[in-house]
Order: C-alpha cells, then structure tokens, then sequence
C-alpha cells in the first residue's frame, strides 16, 4: 500500500528568499532522493508554482534522476488561464514537456470555485481529462476545489466520471464556516470519491501555533512536532489516500517523513487535544492566510500580500493580551524591508482583483486597511 505522504512542490525551497523563482535545486535533489528512499513516491507540482518554475524543477530534480515508473506525477491544468479550447492541449504538452514525461500519474484541473468552473466547463475542460485518461496520458483524472460545499455537490453530480477530488482539509478548517472542509469530505465521500489532502499545516501555520495550544501537544507528545498533528490528523480520514505537504527544507521533509514512514491515525484521546488545540488557535489567528500566492499576480500594485499578512498576525499574536500595540517591533522591520521592493499596503486601490483568486475567500482589500494601519 502506497504510503500517505505526498511532495507538495509549492513551497521549494529557496536560494532568495522574495524569488519564489530561485529554488535551491542542490537541496531539493536532496530532498528528492531522501524522500523516495523511505518508500514515498507521490509529487505534486502545478503550472503556476513558483512563477512557473515548480515543473522545470520535477523535470531537473526527480524526472531526469530517477526512473519514470519509481514515482508518482502529478500536476494541474491552471483553468484560469484557459481562453480557448485549443489552450488546453497547448498548456498540456508544455506542461509535459517542462516535466520531461509523456504522461502523468494524476491530472487535475486546478482551483475550481464559482469563478473557474463555469470557464471548465466553457471550454470542456473534463471533456480534456477524459481524453487523456483515454489516451493514457493521465492515469487518473480529477480536480482540486476551493469554493463552498454546495458547488462541490454541484460539480461531483455533473461530473460523476473523475477519479479523485483534492480538497482543502486541516483540522482549523474542518468546521470554519468559510472552509468547510468537514461538509466537503463528506460530500466526496458520499459520492465515492478518493480525496487528496493539500494545505494540512494551513501554509505553516499550524506549525507555529500559540504557546497554549502549543503546550498541550508537547504535553501529550514531547519528542513529536507540532506539524506531525496536523499531518495525522488529516490522514486518519479514512477517505483520503494521500496528503500533501509543502516542505521547504529537508528538515521539514525529515520531520514529515519520521511520523509518516509507519503512520498510526490520531486514537480518541489525540483527536480530542487536536479539538482543544483548534479553539485556542482560532482565536489567535486573525486572517487565514496560507501564503499560496494565488493573489499575487493579479495585483496591480505588486503588493507583497500573503507576506504583509503573516507580519500582521504575528505581531498581533506576540502582542495579544497588551493594552496597547508597541511602536515599533521585529515585525515592522521585515515590513519595511520589504517595502523597498514591493508595494505597501497603503498602495492598495481596492481592486479586488486578487479576491477572485483567494482559496480562502478573505477580504484581501479590507485587511490591507489594518495592515497599513499597523504598519504605517
């Protein structure tokens, strides 16, 4: 049985830190072998990653290293980006080609939500995946999902011939009312469908939580992470088969694969101090940002948003509980840094472009409101 644990490509790490471009191959090659030699072989990258980079990356690290049948491929088909019909075929081979493969193990279309399924559908985007599966360039076809459980029914009755749905699932999330992931899973499972786990750790932030919750999981297990919990907890559904994590160093991927490698789902009295751990947490965490970037490209003020958002709620965090905000701290430092290369939030023209990208459905231009207000 194939093991739980898939390569999320989204976060690679970097040799500069603002160039989500500048992967650091030497350390990813690393990673790579690492990984397939503890017995994991799922990868998962996308035609947006890293500006583009994230399949050149597979290619160069995994594909060109390893032979084709020691692992497992996966990318996307950004369904954004689709103006025609002959665009898909176009993106395909691309994407084929920047991988250095001739098919893929899973193909999605990515990112479906109210705004892109219409374009799917427009442009017969499920009619492609059959095609493929058909083919033999795609040996499992499906879509991820960010968007209400209600379209999700939508889609899943629509398109009953996917193979797999991939949703957004960590236990912050499995009650937020603006998520849903709870609702979602099961709508994938009352409709028999596989489900492939992404943003687990919530974009690290489930790796960082508030001392509180902090200590109830160290009280519990001292000598495991933090993160192993949140792992765990989405791979103990029994209706997922693969979970995936970002992993940006090989001590992440070490971590990960620590707990992984022989993985135990969460017994009652876990998941009861993972239930205690999502209320203390919830409350320390103003906005819910997963720093996909999925919002970036579409600001016309080249604001560095998800950046901007992780400085707010740190300071926040570090500061709750004070009567009043200190003037300055560590946090405004970083936000001035970046400022010299990026747009402040004061830059902000409420376009709200980048709200139609935004998985977590956050009112981006609202937030830069507090963000300039701390900040500047």
């Amino acid at each position: 049985m194939a093991k739980k644990l898939g390569f999320g490509c989204m976060r690679l790490p970097l040799l500069h830190e603002d160039d989500q471009k500048s992967i650091d191959k030497q350390q990813m090659c690393k990673m790579v072998d690492e990984f397939l030699e503890k017995g994991f072989t799922y990868f998962d990258t996308a035609y947006v990653y890293h500006g583009g980079e994230s399949e050149r990356a597979v290619k160069e690290c995994l594909v060109d290293r390893h032979p084709r049948d020691s692992f497992t491929l996966a990318t996307k088909l950004p369904t954004f980006m689709l103006q025609s019909d002959e665009d898909k075929e176009r993106l395909f081979n691309e994407q084929c080609e920047k991988c250095g493969v001739d098919y893929f193990d899973y193909y999605l279309l990515h990112n479906l939500n109210m705004g892109t399924y219409p374009k799917a559908v427009q442009f017969h985007g499920f009619d492609f995946i059959q095609k493929l599966k058909t083919e033999g360039k795609a040996k499992n076809v499906g879509f991820s999902f960010h968007d209400k459980p209600e379209l999700l029914e939508e889609i899943l009755t629509a398109h009953p011939e996917v193979d797999f749905v991939q949703l957004q699932i960590n236990y912050l999330d499995w009650d937020n009312a603006a998520i849903q992931s709870a609702k979602c899973y099961k709508i994938a499972e009352k409709h028999g469908k596989k489900v492939i786990v992404m943003e687990p750790i919530k974009g690290g932030a489930l790796a960082n939580v508030p001392p509180e919750a902090e200590k109830l999981f160290k009280d519990a297990e001292p000598k495991i992470s933090v993160a192993s919990w949140a792992v765990r907890f989405a791979a103990s559904l029994p209706n997922v088969f693969m979970v995936l994590s970002g992993m940006s160093n090989l001590e992440q991927m070490n971590d990960n694969t620590s707990y992984m490698e022989n993985f135990v789902p969460l017994g009652d009295d876990e998941a009861a101090i993972v239930g205690k751990a999502a209320k203390i947490i919830s409350g320390a965490i103003e906005i819910p940002c997963t720093a996909c970037e999925y919002c970036v490209d579409s600001c016309p003020q080249n604001i560095a948003i998800p950046k901007y958002f992780h400085l707010y709620n740190d300071k926040k965090n570090y500061f709750k509980g004070m009567a009043t905000n200190p003037e300055w701290s560590i946090q405004d430092l970083y936000y001035e840094n970046l400022a010299k290369n990026f747009g402040k939030a004061s830059d902000c023209i409420a376009c709200h472009a980048c709200e139609a990208n935004c998985p977590q459905q956050i009112k981006i231009a609202d937030q830069m409101v507090k963000v300039k207000e701390f900040f500047e």
